[in-house]
């Protein structure tokens, strides 16, 4: 009966492991560095504390994201893709960046200063 105790007690400690893993890599990057970026173009590098309240209007094939910025953080407060799964996101508050695939445009924290973090590189 040991052996089951032993067992269940390292699968707990496996699964907090995981839990506490997941939320440290899931919380917000220590930089206000935002870019926002269109079929790997970036069309706005924007350093958030900096960064007065104020709205962007994204055209894509006709249709527009508007990305709004107030008291440091940023959104896509409205955009004009049928589901708006983007607008329903909220602000920017962890790793996880804002995407709208039918505009193809990502909101994403960067770090401008470490060019050595390269994502993919085209030949």
């Amino acid at each position: 009966m040991k052996y089951g105790k032993r067992l269940y007690a390292f699968c707990g400690l496996i699964l907090l492991s995981g839990i506490a893993g997941s939320v440290m890599v899931m919380g917000k990057p220590k930089t206000d560095n935002v870019s926002i970026v269109r079929d790997g173009e970036v069309l706005y590098e924007l350093d958030l504390a900096k960064e007065e309240d104020r709205m962007i209007e994204i055209e894509y094939e006709g249709n527009r994201n508007i990305v709004e910025i107030k008291d440091h953080q940023i959104r896509v407060s409205d955009a004009g893709c049928p589901d708006k799964c983007c607008a329903k996101m909220g602000w920017l508050n962890s790793s996880v960046p804002i995407v709208c695939l039918p505009n193809h445009l990502v909101i994403r924290y960067s770090d401008r200063n470490d060019e050595s973090t390269i994502d993919a590189e085209a030949y």
